[in-house]
C-alpha cells in the first residue's frame, strides 16, 4: 500500500533523510522509533506530502506522492494523519470539527457528515463531548477526537506522528487503546513513538531510525529479539530499562 524507495530530504545544507526504504503492507502496523532527531517524523510527513522531498519516489495505492500532477489534497484525504499535538480548531466545537473536511473536501452534506463523525466520536468514546470546545477537553480527549476526526475521512492508511508525547502519563493509555482496537480491525498504520509496550503489544514490523538513516526494517520479534545494529541494541537498553 505505500512504498518508500531511495528517499532523501535535504533542509539546505542538512540532509535529514538518507536513502530510505521501506514498504507497508495492507493490514500492517509500522513502529518507527529511534533518538530524537533521527528523522521519524520527517519520514512519516512525507508519505502524505506535509514534507516534500529532494530524491526517490514514495507511492501510495498507486499514486506517486512526488509527482506533478498528484492532487496533494485528494492523496491527504485518504490517509488518516494524526499530530503530536492535536491539531484540532478551538473555535469550532467537537462536532464542528468532525465534520468541517468531509463537508470540504468529500462534499458530504451536513447530515451525513455529521452521522459518520459521531458515529467515529462514539467509536472513541467521547459522543457526551460531541457539543464542548477543544479547550473543555483534556489532552487525552482531545488526541481521541482527532484519532475520530481522522477515521471519519474513510482513511485506506493512518499515520500516527508521536500522538502521545504531549500526554500527561494517565492520560496516554486511553489514546493507546483506541490505536490497539484500530490495529486488531485491521487498519495499516505508520506510528512513530518511543511507547515500546505499544509496539510490542501491536506492532508487526518495526523501523529504527538514527540520523536519517533507516538501520532496522524487521518484524517485531526481530527487533526486540536480536537488532542487528550496535545502535538499536543500545536504544533499546536505554529505553526500556
Amino acid at each position: 500500500m505505500i512504498e518508500i524507495k531511495d528517499v532523501s530530504k535535504w533542509y539546505g545544507q542538512f540532509q535529514v533523510l538518507t536513502d530510505c526504504n521501506t514498504s507497508v503492507s495492507k493490514g500492517d502496523v509500522m513502529v518507527i522509533c529511534g533518538p530524537s532527531g533521527s528523522g521519524k517524523s520527517t519520514l512519516i510527513k512525507t508519505v502524505n506530502g506535509l514534507e516534500p522531498f529532494q530524491k526517490g519516489e514514495i507511492v501510495v495505492d498507486g499514486t506517486s506522492v512526488g509527482g506533478k500532477d498528484t492532487n496533494l489534497s485528494a492523496l491527504r484525504a485518504r490517509i488518516g494523519m494524526v499530530f503530536q499535538n492535536f491539531e484540532l480548531f478551538p473555535h469550532l466545537s467537537v462536532r464542528e470539527n468532525l465534520t468541517l473536511a468531509q463537508v470540504k473536501v468529500l462534499k458530504r452534506s451536513e447530515d451525513e457528515a455529521t452521522e459518520r463523525g459521531l458515529k467515529y466520536l462514539d467509536r472513541v468514546g467521547l459522543l457526551a463531548h460531541k457539543d464542548k470546545f477543544p479547550s473543555q477537553l483534556s489532552g487525552g480527549q482531545q488526541q481521541r477526537v482527532a484519532i475520530a476526526r481522522a477515521l471519519s475521512m474513510d482513511p485506506i492508511a493512518m499515520l500516527f506522528d508521536e500522538p502521545t508525547s504531549a500526554l500527561d502519563p494517565e492520560m496516554i493509555n486511553e489514546v493507546l487503546d483506541v490505536m490497539v482496537g484500530l490495529a486488531q480491525e485491521g487498519m495499516t498504520m505508520m506510528v512513530v513513538t518511543h511507547e515500546m509496550g505499544f509496539a510490542r503489544r501491536v506492532a508487526n514490523r518495526v523501523v529504527f531510525m538514527d540520523k536519517g538513516h533507516i538501520l532496522e526494517d524487521c518484524s517485531k520479534d526481530e527487533f526486540f529479539g536480536a537488532p542487528r545494529s550496535d545502535r538499536a541494541k543500545d536504544f533499546l537498553k536505554r529505553i526500556i530499562h
